[in-house]
């Protein structure tokens, strides 16, 4: 071949067209939702702490360590093979049974040494910062359930072996949080769990039937705790009770109704002056149809959209199995957790108190879900283009013929020559 190469060959772990609008809908979330926590926060901050930014700089602190998780992240190389420069080789089984065991542990503490707060105890209190097990729980769960489907599918193990291992990876998941209690993230963590054995390949009628009977058990859940029949209670009445237990949902509703179309303008809530309780967490999204009205709303519907189809895309382009996997469930999980935090703050399921993920504020929510876009970009990089550019010196024979090679992802030139020369075969022969 004549010439000679000019610029590298990019590599395949460069980003694809779907990464960057993953990218970019998450920066837009994330930073409007720093916006919002400042305006829904302020006046109660200044009244409890004496600083009306003492939630907007903890946001902005996790927000950069959230960065910085989502940049290492992205670059791990979950793929067998020769490992390139500036990748991070762990083995995924590794990954995944290490973080499920990390967030097993950390529950395990929340039982011995948690803090409560609104009769829950969920968090671990480290210093100034309050770390949430149960959220990384979910990703630790949905890492090791699909390392188990890669296995199931290569046929390494049984179908049988499969649901001994969910059980064991499941079980003691799902009992430990629902001791905090949290039935909203135990909720969130099976919805998620179930699209990814969907994903993976396991039949919708078993899915269905399994569906089918937990059930009752989740109705008995709800009966035996009188807090969550409240909830329910509420949630298909709450003027039946407006001054107690229907006293969120329909201050929720007011914030809605009185942001019309375009708001009453950035920073201008009125249910934020301590008539709305955890406005600038669980119920940001009321804050944001109150002061951007439905336009407002509607881009976070619409940026959540945008994030599911990108993630979609992430994980069909991916030829790895692990990878596919991976891009689709955590897509899932972060997809299911902001429908089930909208749906309960405009009243069209109980209340849950599980956070708008990258808008609400809390640090290991926002910690966890920075680092599940950089497992989707990981994926990304694992499944990009190459290629080459070549620029000859000399005018030469057939040098009006393309001078690009585009590479295939499997590493083959999907031009059959590079050089303009002629064909090996004649005319004729």
């Amino acid at each position: 071949m004549r010439g000679r190469v000019i610029g590298q060959m990019a590599r395949k772990s460069s980003l694809t067209p779907s990464a960057y609008l993953l990218l970019g809908v998450t920066c837009f979330l994330v930073v409007g939702g720093i916006l919002m926590i400042y305006s829904a926060s302020s006046v109660s901050d200044y009244v409890k702490y004496g600083d009306s930014a003492y939630h907007l700089k903890k946001q902005l602190i996790f927000g950069g360590v959230g960065a910085l998780v989502l940049y290492l992240f992205s670059h791990w190389e979950f793929r067998h093979g020769r490992k390139r420069r500036g990748t991070v080789r762990l083995h995924p089984g590794m990954v995944a049974w290490g973080l499920w065991g990390v967030s097993l542990f950390g529950l395990i503490l929340v039982q011995a040494m948690g803090v409560g707060k609104w009769g829950a105890t969920r968090s671990i209190e480290l210093g100034p910062v309050y770390i949430q097990p149960s959220e990384f729980a979910k990703l630790g769960c949905i890492l090791v359930v699909a390392f188990l489907l890669v296995q199931w599918r290569r046929k390494e193990i049984g179908w049988k072996v499969l649901l001994q291992r969910l059980g064991v990876v499941l079980g003691p998941m799902v009992l430990l949080i629902m001791l905090q209690p949290d039935m909203g993230t135990t909720m969130s963590l099976l919805f998620s769990v179930a699209l990814l054995l969907w994903l993976g390949g396991v039949r919708g009628r078993w899915l269905g039937l399994t569906v089918l009977a937990g059930t009752p058990l989740a109705a008995l859940m709800v009966l035996i705790a009188g807090y969550r029949m409240e909830r329910v209670t509420s949630f298909i009445n709450p003027w039946a009770d407006p001054s107690d237990t229907g006293y969120q949902i329909i201050q929720s509703l007011y914030a809605f109704g009185s942001g019309g179309l375009f708001g009453v303008g950035s920073g201008l809530s009125r249910q934020k002056f301590f008539y709305l309780p955890a406005a600038h967490t669980d119920f940001i999204f009321a804050v944001i149809g109150e002061e951007l009205g439905l336009v407002g709303t509607l881009a976070v519907v619409i940026a959540f959209a945008l994030f599911a189809y990108a993630g979609t895309r992430i994980a069909l382009e991916c030829k790895d199995p692990f990878g596919r996997l991976l891009a689709g469930g955590l897509t899932a999980m972060i997809v299911v957790q902001a429908l089930m935090n909208m749906a309960a703050v405009t009243g069209l399921m109980p209340i849950t108190g599980i956070p708008l993920p990258f808008v609400s504020a809390g640090g290991s929510s926002l910690t966890l879900t920075l680092a599940c876009v950089g497992l989707i970009l990981a994926v990304s990089r694992n499944s990009g283009g190459a290629r080459v550019r070549l620029v000859r010196p000399t005018k030469t024979r057939g040098s009006e013929r393309a001078n690009t090679v585009e590479w295939r992802r499997d590493g083959r030139p999907h031009l059959p020559r590079a050089d303009g020369g002629r064909s090996t075969g004649r005319r004729g022969a």
